[in-house]
């Protein structure tokens, strides 16, 4: 069985997910590391029992080991560029973490490496590997609550615990919308489609040592005459979360990448039809609703690094590759400016 070999550039906290999930793939190697900290590599070689892994503080000396087949970038959001197109340009596939970049000329060199080498490039937006909103968004293309006309979903952390004004999340391109609300925008965007125009409102009332606001809500209008919204706050207090309502002319789904149960409410079930295995209620006379577990798996690397493996062994397109991912950038920037200068924003693809 030929097996994929990956170097993953950047050993922080992230890059354990991904040495987690690679060491349990079966078409798939780890023998390189990278990080500019010696100390940090070695302890995360250590931890997982990486035994004759290559470990580089050089990234272009790395690059130049042609046994690496792909790379995952998981270090700093404004390093995603740089990484990923060397990279791609030294014959390398390339998983890079969310966002893609910060900016879209950014983007754009990454999506030119893309063309120019025909290597893989995949974005890193695992909200469409998280099995609620995978079943969420097939239940809407089955047409069991109907046609969609609003979609809207949430992006809540509080990042108080790992943000100051002297952090790379500290930097002024690095805004909440972009750098963790991306998931929210490319979630709406894989349901709905691409907005078209977007006008938003934000705040900043409690991380007040940071540049950029802390709070902010998107108004989008997206294809065929479907309204949405998007909510993100970094400073608020209350668990983690990404709420997501789909409302259709026939029912309403919600659901949350951090709840084990999805929730479909439909005015009515038709007598002997199965539409979930799950339990059903009863609101109100014309309406019932059914709860159903499903798999918490918010950073389902498993299914991304099954996506990225299988699309390199078959040479078949990844399902977020960098135009997709570059879509979803350009959705954050014009939220920004939206906000930042009072106007409701064109979105340009």
């Amino acid at each position: 069985m030929k097996k994929i070999k990956f170097a993953i550039v950047g050993c922080g906290s992230f890059s354990k997910i991904h040495i987690g999930g690679l060491k349990n793939q079966k078409k798939a190697e780890i023998i390189a590391l990278c990080d500019k900290d010696e100390e940090c590599m070695k302890k995360r070689a250590e931890e997982f029992e990486l035994e004759g892994v290559g470990m580089y503080t050089d990234y272009d000396e790395m690059l130049k080991d042609a046994d690496i087949d792909a790379v995952i970038v998981a270090t700093n959001d404004q390093m995603h560029r740089e990484l990923s197109v060397k990279a791609l340009y030294a014959g390398k596939h390339v998983l890079c973490e969310k966002p893609m970049a910060l900016t879209i000329e950014d983007c754009e060199a990454m999506v030119k490496a893309e063309d120019e080498t025909g290597k893989k490039l995949m974005i890193g937006q695992i909200c469409r590997m998280t099995p609620g909103f995978i079943e969420a968004k097939r239940l809407l293309d089955e047409g069991i609550i109907g046609e969609l006309f609003y979609a809207e979903s949430t992006y809540a952390h509080d990042y108080s615990s790992f943000t100051n004004a002297t952090t790379w999340r500290a930097d002024p391109l690095r805004h909440i919308v972009i750098g963790g609300a991306c998931h929210a925008i490319d979630l709406l965007r894989w349901i709905a489609g691409d907005p078209t125009e977007t006008t938003a409102y934000s705040t900043k009332k409690v991380l007040t040592e940071l540049p950029t606001d802390d709070c902010t809500v998107a108004i989008f209008k997206f294809p065929n005459n479907v309204i949405g919204k998007m909510f993100t706050s970094s400073g608020c207090k209350r668990p983690y979360t990404m709420r997501t309502q789909l409302y259709g002319t026939k029912g309403t789904i919600v659901v949350d990448n951090t709840d084990n149960f999805i929730t479909v409410h439909r005015e009515r079930v038709v007598p002997g039809e199965k539409i979930l295995d799950g339990a059903f209620g009863r609101e109100q006379e014309n309406e019932v609703y059914v709860r159903y577990p499903i798999n918490v798996d918010n950073h389902n690397v498993t299914g991304e690094h099954n996506e990225f493996i299988n699309a390199i062994l078959d040479d078949t397109p990844v399902p977020t590759n960098g135009r997709e991912g570059m879509a979803t950038v350009k959705v954050c920037r014009a939220v920004i400016d939206s906000a930042d200068n009072g106007k409701t924003v064109q979105i340009e693809y």
